[in-house]
């Protein structure tokens, strides 16, 4: 049986069973597939964050990269060759660790033109993705240095155009500049995750927007503009209500999601990067986001679709 036959199985007993992974890169238009729900511990059988916009059956945009997802982007289907842009909302591990695999998978894919690769500047303890490119990639001290092609397009291996957003004006949104991904745009926004710089994410393509709101603690009042009326909204539940204050700092607790959701009004809402700490109560924590969003919600899953 094929992959995406059993997880059309299985999506009922996770939840959001209304997403049907088979149909994401076979149809026209654009949809939505999340590669990885999870977080950063291995106890829930998710792969850590990941997400693909597809548009006309082609993966265009690639958005985190955590532990697991570069499995998850063989079983959805996706080719390396069809991406317009790999955007990192910052660097922790479940947030960027499957990078390097997913480069080393596309030295087999052929491709040719360069590869716009997005993220965070540095702060605080953190390196901004240039530095954190060649920490990974450099022929001289780079972990993987015989990827090093990746840096000045050598070795028959494809320019990575690599994107250093700031992240010190918390009201500023940047319009990242992707001249040859026709139809499709990106900006960014920083958001507050305690002193990890961050970035919410918002894919454009025609008339359909995407945010993704990544890790934050929900007090940046400018996302709520950043947001407002996107087509499909991602939030991470990752704490519950009770959580102590270093957490808070990180992430928004479910009545914040709640309050960012309502402030946005998307078209759909979709909860993900679970931990067992927020499964562990989830229809509390999902009850706390409905006292304050009425619209329309999904739980997801790992390789859910959401057709717009």
């Amino acid at each position: 049986m094929k992959t995406t036959a059993w997880i059309s199985i299985l999506l009922p007993f996770f939840g959001g069973a209304e997403a049907v992974a088979a149909a994401c890169g076979d149809d026209e238009g654009v949809a939505v597939q999340v590669l990885g729900s999870g977080g950063p511990i291995a106890d829930d059988a998710r792969a850590s964050s990941g997400y693909l916009v597809w548009v006309d059956g082609r993966a265009r945009a690639l958005v985190d990269a955590g532990g697991g997802v570069f499995l998850r982007f063989g079983e959805a289907g996706a080719r390396f060759e069809d991406l317009e842009v790999v955007a990192l909302s910052h660097l922790h591990t479940d947030h960027s660790a499957a990078l390097p695999a997913l480069l080393k998978s596309g030295n087999f894919a052929g491709r040719e033109r360069p590869l716009p690769l997005v993220g965070p500047g540095p702060g605080g303890p953190f390196p901004g993705v240039s530095a954190f490119t060649r920490s990974l990639l450099d022929d001289d001290e780079g972990a993987y240095g015989y990827l090093a092609g990746y840096l000045d397009g050598s070795g028959r291996l494809p320019l990575l155009d690599v994107m250093e957003l700031p992240v010190d004006d918390p009201a500023r949104t940047v319009e990242v500049d992707l001249p040859e991904a026709a139809g499709l745009s990106l900006d960014a926004l920083p958001v507050p995750h305690g002193i990890v710089p961050a970035l919410g994410l918002r894919v454009t393509v025609g008339d359909r927007r995407i945010v993704f709101g990544s890790d934050q603690n929900g007090s940046n009042p400018a996302f709520a503009d950043f947001a407002a009326g996107a087509d499909l909204l991602v939030l991470h539940l990752v704490i519950p209500e009770d959580a102590g204050d270093i957490a808070k700092r990180l992430h928004a607790t479910p009545t914040d999601v709640g309050r960012m959701a309502a402030a946005a009004r998307p078209a759909r809402l979709v909860l993900s990067h679970f931990m067992s700490r927020s499964l562990r109560h989830l229809d509390q924590n999902v009850a706390r986001v409905r006292e304050h969003y009425k619209g329309e919600l999904s739980l997801a899953v790992d390789l859910a679709c959401y057709a717009l």
